[in-house]
């Protein structure tokens, strides 16, 4: 299945009524990853009064955990939780780090907090589009590399890698349920001159609308 979620680690950081919280996101493939992710920023923010967090740590929406680390219940995690919910992202990780500034939120201002950072940060990540793909190594001589470069322009795969030898090796990924028909597409077009090896399938994060 396809699932949107973010690519590379991020922050935010804003000030409320003195107080300054600071999201920090990051990619989670599992609840193991996405702990040491936790982890990582709770050892580096030691010192804040609280490392509250939500993940969620697979595909499918069924590894939800969250921490409201010493907020009062409802205020921190689960509204960190919700934003992550509501866009629609998995193998996500949130932790939002307040250091308190001595004025008191209450509880409806602490959920507006914590999803409003945690909610701010987001907009600001790198949110890809995870597909299924499979690697394809595409091999031409010189003489047909403009051939090829021009099959790959028109899109339907992302070019990873190219090599240059005693012929050309231009490695890509196609989404899985393309693959067939991609190779097919491609040996016509260079008319047989390209030699294709599959490769592994595996998750490639692409731009979204791409």
């Amino acid at each position: 299945m396809n699932f949107l979620s973010v690519c590379s680690p991020c922050s935010y950081e804003k000030v409320i009524e003195r107080s300054r919280f600071i999201a920090h996101c990051a990619h989670a493939g599992s609840e193991e990853e996405a702990r040491a992710f936790i982890a990582e920023v709770r050892a580096r923010h030691s010192l804040a009064t609280h490392n509250c967090y939500a993940f969620v740590a697979d595909q499918t929406g069924n590894v939800m955990r969250f921490s409201d680390d010493g907020e009062p219940q409802g205020t921190a995690g689960m509204p960190i939780l919700d934003v992550l919910k509501s866009k629609k992202l998995f193998e996500t990780a949130v932790v939002v780090t307040r250091y308190f500034g001595g004025i008191k939120l209450g509880a409806g201002g602490l959920v507006r907090a914590y999803a409003g950072t945690a909610a701010e940060a987001l907009a600001g990540a790198d949110i890809r589009e995870y597909r299924l793909c499979r690697t394809l190594v595409c091999t031409v001589g010189y003489e047909h590399f403009d051939a090829l470069k021009k099959f790959f322009a028109a899109g339907g795969a992302a070019v990873k890698d190219v090599a240059y030898s005693d012929r050309v090796a231009v490695t890509a990924a196609v989404e899985a349920a393309q693959s067939a028909q991609f190779c097919a597409a491609l040996s016509d077009h260079m008319a047989g001159r390209v030699a294709i090896r599959e490769g592994e399938t595996y998750l490639f994060p692409f731009e979204p609308g791409k």
